[in-house]
Parts: C-alpha cells; structure tokens; sequence
C-alpha cells in the first residue's frame, strides 16, 4: 500500500526531517555508549539515563510535529510524544519501586506502542516527497517485536538492562539511515530538477 501525503512545504519539511533524524541518531547512540557504562546498578546515573531516553524521544517527537503539515502522521508524532513523555515518568517509578524487571516491562511496553506509532507514521510518510521510509518502516517494526521480547524477558528468572543499550544503538543507525535517504532523494530530486 502506498499512502501518499500531499505536503505544502516539502523541501522545507524534508530539511528538517534530515537533521532531526541524524541529530537524533547520534544522540541514541551516544546514549546507548552511556548507558552500556552505567547500567550495572539502578543508581542515580543509571536511572537518569533510564528517563532520559523516552526524553529525548518525546522532544524529537515534538520537533517533528512542529516541523510537518497537519495530518494524520502529525497525530501519530503528537501521540508518540505523550507516550514518551509517560513513559519517562514510568521509568523513573519503576526503577526506584520495582527493579530491574519492571524497568525492562515499562521499557518494553514503551518499544511496542512506540513501534508501532513509528510503522504509522512511516505508512503516512511513504510517497515521493519523503520516500519508501524503510529505516523507519523497519525500526518500528524491530521495536514493536523487541518490546515484545522485553515483556517476555522482564517477567523471566534474571531480568538484565543489557539489551536496553543494543535497542538505542539500532534505532540510532536507523535514524542516520533515513537522514541519509531523505538526503540522497532529496540531492536526486534537485539534480533532477536542474536539468
């Protein structure tokens, strides 16, 4: 299925969806180095990570809102924002009421809704303007599956965080391969136009 959206400002909306989307694939990576480091122990440092992830999810979800004409990929990104933003906050309860288990269920809870507002918007997204969205198509759907994975591994005999830095690490290197896509069709579409 292919569900174009017609966009009044599209190399505007494009340009910014570039450096929102490597910007926030070097930060998830930077991240998932951070957290790799930190994580052994629910202390202060680990649990500020914790929340700050859905964090910065949430800002990035509202930087693309503002960026992009009203619509029904814009409902998704508002919607993604808000569940980041709760789940930021679940984070923090559970990491200092629950443990590590129950941080790994919110967390997975998070990769499932989150993943699957993701494949939306990729959906809404795909057509000439933005392109195929298969970084995103295919990040949405990992992240849908691997929350599933969290769900089960969280309520299992040994828990463990350590999955949680491999998410952000791949969902970074997806971010950066949309930038780079958006980038190239956009270069194409100009050199095109030119001639």
């Amino acid at each position: 299925m292919n569900t174009t959206v017609a966009l009044p400002d599209s190399k505007s909306e494009r340009s910014s969806l570039i450096r929102l989307y490597a910007v926030r694939g070097v930060v998830a990576i930077g991240w998932a180095f951070a957290f790799a480091a930190a994580h052994h122990a629910l202390d202060v440092l680990a649990v500020t990570l914790l929340v700050s992830y859905p964090l910065i999810d949430a800002v990035s979800s509202l930087i693309d809102y503002l960026a992009v004409a009203p619509g029904p990929d814009r409902r998704v990104t508002a919607f993604n924002g808000a569940l980041s933003s709760v789940a930021a906050v679940a984070l923090g309860i559970a990491a200092a009421l629950g443990g590590v288990g129950w941080v790994l269920a919110i967390f997975g809870v998070w990769a499932v809704l989150a993943g699957a507002a993701q494949l939306a918007v990729g959906i809404h997204r795909r057509g000439p303007v933005l392109g195929k969205q298969w970084p995103t198509l295919i990040s949405g759907g990992l992240s849908f599956l691997v929350g599933v994975f969290y769900l089960v591994q969280a309520i299992g005999p040994s828990p463990s965080l350590d999955v949680l830095s491999t998410y952000a690490t791949g969902g970074g290197i997806f971010f950066i391969a949309q930038a780079a896509l958006l980038a190239w069709k956009s270069r194409v579409q100009r050199t095109s136009a030119a001639r």
